[in-house]
Formats: structure tokens, sequence, C-alpha cells
């Protein structure tokens, strides 16, 4: 094990938020952070010239997809995804688990590993915490998860317990084989993940094996399944208490401004969603005022900008007027535009959040802010 690769440097006294340094591969990234997923080794719609300019260093990308399409061979001969999708900066790679979790009818889950057929042609596969690490040391993640079991809301406890012994076993083998790569020169590093679903007592038997772990940072999985906004926050800050605090801390998979800023309160440093983006292709956008839908009439002679208040280049020099001529003539300009414009939003949100903890006036900021976008929320 290297020596720590995170800093806090500064917390609100009145709450968990914080602000950092994480030290990676490829350049420090300050946090909070967003990161933007690029599941295929693509942010969609967007050039990573987009990214760059910007401010994004460091996106995500997925080991399951990759793995199938175009495949390890193909990576090797690249020399790694870095150099394969032309990205200098930081990548976080997701093991995997939560796509096979989604595709339940496809796979079994046995200790030794994850068998499952593939959504693209139908082939037989099987993926392993040791084989899950490999093919991640491969991509040259920057970041790379351990192989975990997901389990969605309603689970009943018994087979949660059940994913939660796999998952920690699984843990402790991803481990093992991480020292092993570490050993061989891979510089990347390992985040162990706290599951449990939305039982406290196996959250809390979770939290002891990924302390025991000791990875270089954590994160938070089994939230934004599917329950009440209510259950989220209170599961977010029960699990955020349980982690490691001098450690970086991920949610994985949220990415509204809400809770965002709720994960930011309870001390969270990163999280990623395909929700801006994938949500900016279906023409809706995010505003001060609230998120709201191009193809809406009352956009037909608004020749003014999506917010007033945004400082990217697409507020800057289009309409909604013309974006919503885009989006009804479903023009692929359209899908660009608004994905830009919810990449830039998100990350000058988090940005702003950072300089309003360094200020200790992070609840104010977070009052300020969601009076009014709740107020304008469709």
């Amino acid at each position: 094990m290297t020596g720590p690769i995170f800093t806090v440097k500064h917390q609100c006294p009145s709450s968990g938020a914080r602000t950092g340094e994480l030290r990676l591969g490829r350049g420090n990234v300050a946090t909070p952070v967003f990161m933007p997923v690029g599941t295929n080794g693509t942010v969609k719609a967007l050039a990573n010239e987009d990214l760059r300019e910007i401010g994004f260093e460091i996106i995500l990308s997925n080991t399951y997809h990759l793995y199938l399409r175009p495949g390890t061979a193909v990576m090797e001969k690249a020399g790694g995804l870095h150099r394969f999708m032309n990205w200098d900066r930081n990548i976080l790679t997701d093991s995997g688990g939560f796509q096979i979790f989604s595709l339940a009818q496809f796979r079994k889950i046995t200790p030794e590993g994850v068998q499952f057929r593939s959504h693209i042609d139908g082939s037989g596969h099987m993926l392993s915490p040791e084989s899950v690490v490999e093919i991640q040391r491969i991509l040259g993640s920057d970041i790379q998860m351990q192989l975990d079991v997901c389990t969605p809301w309603g689970t009943e406890k018994k087979k949660v317990r059940e994913a939660l012994a796999i998952t920690s076993s699984w843990l402790e083998r991803a481990k093992k084989a991480w020292d092993r790569t570490r050993e061989g020169g891979y510089r990347g590093e390992l985040f162990a993940i706290l599951q449990g679903n939305f039982y406290r007592d196996l959250r809390e038997e979770s939290a002891t094996a990924l302390v025991g772990a000791d990875t270089p940072g954590v994160a938070i999985g089994g939230l934004s399944v599917g329950e009440p906004a209510e259950v989220f926050r209170e599961f977010l800050a029960f699990s955020a208490s349980l982690l490691p605090i001098e450690k970086p801390r991920y949610v994985m998979g949220i990415g509204t401004p809400e809770y965002i800023l709720e994960a930011i309160e309870q001390g969270i440093d990163m999280f990623d969603c395909v929700f801006p983006t994938r949500t900016g292709r279906n023409g809706r956008v995010f505003t001060h005022k609230g998120p709201f839908a191009l193809k809406k009439a009352e956009n037909t002679f608004d020749m003014g900008p999506i917010d007033t208040e945004c400082g990217c280049k697409v507020c800057r020099l289009y309409s909604r007027s013309y974006l919503r001529h885009l989006f009804k003539t479903r023009e692929i300009l359209c899908s660009m535009l608004a994905s830009y414009h919810n990449l830039y939003f998100l990350h000058d949100l988090v940005k702003k959040a950072g300089e309003a903890i360094n200020r200790d006036r992070f609840a104010d900021f977070k009052k300020e802010f969601l009076s009014r976008y709740e107020e304008g929320h469709e």
C-alpha cells in the first residue's frame, strides 16, 4: 500500500461538507467533484475537447461494456483506455456490478463470480473479482472498483445478507488481486463498495469489511435504486457516518442537483451519473430556476438563453427558440448542446459548493440554491 491519496482541505463546522484534493496518476482532482459518465469510452454527444473546456479532471467508464466491446485484446493493443479514447486525464471505471445487476434475467451469481450472457450477442461469460481487477488493469484505470452485488429497493433481508456475504468475500479477493497488480507496476487505485441495501445492521457489517480491507478509497453503493427520496437521504447520512473520514468517499449513480448537494452535506467527495447527458439528449436542461423541457411551445419565440445566470458557451451563443427548433427537427446538435450545458451546470454547481464550503457558508448556499431550483421545478 502506498501513502494516502486524499487530503481534506477544509470542512464546514456545521455539517460534514468538505473540500479536498485527490492525488491520482494523471493529475490531482479537487473535491467535491462530479464525474461525467462515458460508459463506452465516450461521454455521449460530447468530444473530449468539450470536457476539457468545461474543466473536468476525471470521467467514468464501464468495465462490463468495454470488456464485451471492443474487448481486452483491443485495449491491450491500444495501450489502455486513455490512449484508445485520447483522454489524458483521470478515468474511474465501474466494475460492472451494477450493469450485471440490471440484467438479472441473463446472469447467475455464485460465490466464485458472475456467469452472464452478453446483452450484445448472447455469448456466455464469467467475471470474478480477480478477472475484474485484471480487466481494469488492462484498461489502465486510475481508480478501479471492486466487483460487488447490488440489490434493489424492497429486497428481503435474507437475500440481502447473502448478497452482502458474497460482496465482502469478493472485496477480500479483489484486494489481494489488486496488491499483485501493484507489485507488477500498475498504479491505479482500488475503491471498496459499501452495500447492505436498506438494513442498518447489514450496512454496519459491510462497513466493518470495508474498513478492514483498507483500500485507498471507499464508495457507497446500493442507493438510488428505486427507494423514496426520504429513504435515500436517511441511508446516505447513515452510510456516510460509517466511512473513514480520511479517505475519499464516493456515492455511485447520483446526478441531480438535489441529490448532489445532499451528498456534499454528508461529506461525500465524488459522484457520477448518466442523468445530465441522458436528459440532455431528451431535450431537458437544468437552470437555476429548475429544469425544463426545450420542446415546450413557450420556447418558440424565446430568444433568450437557457439560463441567464449560466456562463457556458451554449447559453452565450444560442437561444431557447433555436434549441427548441433543433429538438423538434431531431437535429443531433440539440443533444450535443443540451448535454454540454447540463454538464457545465453541474460542474459549476459543484465548484461553487466547494467555494461555499471554504467560506463556511455551505448550508446557506444549499438553501439558497434549492429554494429557487425547487420552486421552479416542473
